[in-house]
């Protein structure tokens, strides 16, 4: 993985943690010599996101809507901005320039975002791997949101592995790079057919 996308909200959120944690993982990820694409705003967890990396001489491409630049105040200082003309332009861009994705604390957006690349994997139309950071436990109802859709049929036990969770952004990045998406599993039961 040289390119990781993050989702992440555009307010920094109540928790004063969230936003030290953004920063950190745009420092972690740069030092590791990846490369950051982002919703490309200056403000909340994504500009501290990108803000981490460039501290440490990161590589920050930011990916905005026109009709957005000035809501989320876009983030000048990046590596490379690039302005496109929708949403739907801006997630598939953001996809194909990366080789996975980590979503970090977030609003309606942050899940919206998640929840598409994921059904994309679902579906087989990528094997990128997709992590989600549990900052202070953020993301404990989703992941029994998860398991109750599995409990009820809704995902099966395998597409559950689509989404890695963990509170460590080191681990989470260890748990991406070993992920093997299992292509051909069926999100359809056979006796609906």
């Amino acid at each position: 993985m040289k390119t990781i996308t993050i989702f992440c909200g555009s307010s920094s959120g109540t928790q004063p943690d969230f936003k030290d944690e953004a920063f950190n993982v745009g420092k972690v990820l740069a030092s590791q010599g990846k490369e950051i694409v982002y919703g490309g705003a200056k403000i909340g967890l994504m500009g501290a996101v990108a803000d981490g990396a460039l501290s440490v001489g990161g590589i920050v491409k930011g990916v905005i809507p026109d009709f957005l630049s000035d809501k989320e105040i876009r983030h000048d200082n990046l590596t490379e901005l690039i302005i496109v003309g929708t949403m739907h332009e801006r997630k598939m861009l953001m996809h194909t320039m990366s080789d996975g994705f980590i979503a970090l604390p977030g609003g309606y957006g942050t899940l919206e975002e998640l929840f598409e690349i994921l059904t994309w994997a679902q579906l087989g139309l990528h094997n990128k791997p997709i992590g989600v950071l549990n900052v202070m436990g953020y993301y404990d109802a989703l992941s029994l949101m998860v398991n109750t859709m599995v409990e009820n049929g809704y995902i099966n036990g395998e597409h559950k592995e689509l989404l890695l969770i963990h509170n460590s952004v080191e681990a989470l990045l260890s748990k991406m790079e070993h992920f093997v998406h299992q292509p051909g599993i069926k999100w359809i039961h056979e006796d609906e057919i």
